[in-house]
């Protein structure tokens, strides 16, 4: 049907919705038709996007009517004005149709589809090398960069995830980890259909409805942050569900606490229990450990490289450091990105000459070939599972009335892992409190880079050209960050 009605191989199709069959549906139609995916993250404000759309000129936006709170469509329509007949909205000139697939019989207008020519048309042009999808990531430049990945590289990633994770056509997969994110899209479904799994999506997380559905459904995989597995763990009424059935679980992100890492094995009844590490750049996976690998290896390290995958640690002058020395991390491979969608001095900035990725992480290696994540250059905040970025979230904050100068942080948060945390200098005669600045957050971000906590200073610690030294601004607040 979007073949039919004007999508042709190349163009852009986004996906704004939960987790549910359809998403997975919809997805499958836009790789048949020879189309890029843009998957939106649901947690985006109407304006957030607005500029993804915009970026991409996507044709056509698959959404659902709402999600708890939200409703999709009326938030677009509040960032871009109401449409007309030849487009939903008026400020998104190249969207054509917006698709409610929660709906039967979705087909924008009536279309006669000779579903033979146009897949046809499609398998002429779509190879291994095609771009698949373009997944936006943040970063230091505070806008959102759309990273490129193509068929055969994505495919490629879902294979060594599935071998290091001993994913069996028998699995059953349940997949709270959102769809817009790798860690539910290629790591999630793709690689369930690969491997001849079942999918059990699940739209909003809930502990006790986890643990209904992997009793009811016998799931034997299931993955996430370690905030999920915390939020399990701690139900009063973990004890009363019968999940002998799980198998595999999955984590990372966020930091691997030993307490939780060996509660999935003791507690959950994980055979195989791991950790992996990866970023959207890199197709989400870099390295991962394997089974047998005990429980201070999975705290303590992020595994081994993945076959086929080259990484070194460099030094500021792009040298080789010694064997266990920190630097950052670099990486070449089949799970490099194409490069970020129309953006290349960006990609050049990140990818050079030579096909290394530099990732802008502090890592070294062990004796035994293992990563180990020391720092991150790029100064995200791992909220639960989702990356915050500080350039993006200032470049917002800035816009308050009451906000002469600010900078994010992340502070350790029990639940979360770490949360955002601003750090304020006032103008002249204002005010703010922490409820107001919530309040006005909200309606700008998504909830996970909205600030948890507020410190005010007079000024902020820099460096003489000026940069805002975070080191020291974390020292100051760490006595008063809660937990």
């Amino acid at each position: 049907a979007i073949a039919g009605a004007g999508v042709a191989p190349g163009d852009r199709v986004a996906i704004w919705s939960p987790n549910t069959w359809h998403w997975i549906i919809a997805c499958l139609a836009v790789h048949y038709a020879g189309a890029v995916l843009v998957p939106i993250n649901t947690r985006f404000t109407g304006l957030e996007s607005r500029y993804i759309l915009e970026k991409t000129r996507a044709k056509i936006l698959f959404t659902s009517g709402s999600f708890p709170g939200l409703n999709f469509a009326a938030l677009l329509r509040e960032a871009c004005g109401d449409g007309s007949d030849d487009r939903p909205f008026a400020e998104l000139p190249h969207l054509q149709s917006l698709i409610d697939i929660g709906q039967p019989g979705f087909a924008p207008g009536e279309v006669t589809v000779d579903t033979a020519r146009l897949y046809d048309r499609a398998a002429g042009v779509v190879t291994p090398d095609t771009i698949a999808d373009i997944l936006f990531t943040s970063g230091t430049t505070g806008r959102p960069k759309g990273a490129m990945h193509n068929h055969g590289q994505a495919l490629w990633m879902v294979g060594r995830w599935n071998e290091a994770n001993d994913l069996r056509a028998t699995d059953r997969m349940l997949i709270v980890n959102p769809f817009f994110h790798s860690f539910g899209y290629r790591s999630g479904w793709v690689s369930a259909l690969v491997a001849g799994m079942t999918v059990f999506p699940m739209a909003v997380f809930d502990p006790r409805s986890v643990l209904e559905v992997i009793e009811r459904e016998r799931i034997t995989v299931l993955g996430g942050s370690p905030t999920l597995f915390h939020s399990l763990l701690e139900h009063p009424d973990l004890k009363k569900f019968d999940i002998s059935s799980l198998r595999c679980g999955q984590t990372g992100g966020a930091g691997s606490r030993r307490d939780i890492i060996r509660a999935g094995y003791e507690q959950l009844g994980f055979e195989i229990f791991l950790t992996s590490f990866g970023q959207t750049e890199s197709t989400a996976l870099i390295s991962s450990n394997r089974a047998g690998d005990d429980i201070e290896t999975l705290c303590r390290t992020v595994g081994r490289p993945v076959s086929g995958v080259d990484v070194r640690i460099i030094d500021a002058e792009g040298g080789d450091v010694a064997m266990g020395s920190g630097g950052e991390l670099i990486v070449r491979g089949p799970n490099v990105m194409q490069g970020y969608f129309e953006d290349p001095d960006q990609t050049a900035q990140v990818i050079d000459a030579d096909g290394w990725l530099h990732t802008g992480d502090v890592a070294c290696i062990d004796a035994s070939g293992r990563l180990r994540i020391l720092d991150r250059m790029k100064d995200v905040v791992i909220v639960g599972g989702f990356n915050a970025y500080p350039a993006e979230i200032e470049n917002m904050l800035g816009e308050h009335p009451a906000i002469a100068d600010v900078a994010v942080i992340g502070v350790p948060d029990r639940r979360m892992g770490e949360v955002c945390a601003a750090c304020v200098v006032l103008r002249g005669g204002r005010t703010l409190a922490m409820d107001d600045l919530t309040d006005w957050s909200r309606e700008r971000m998504a909830n996970y880079k909205v600030p948890r906590q507020l410190f005010l200073f007079e000024s902020l610690p820099r460096t003489p050209l000026g940069k805002v030294q975070k080191f020291v601004l974390r020292e100051m607040v760490k006595d008063k960050a809660a937990l």
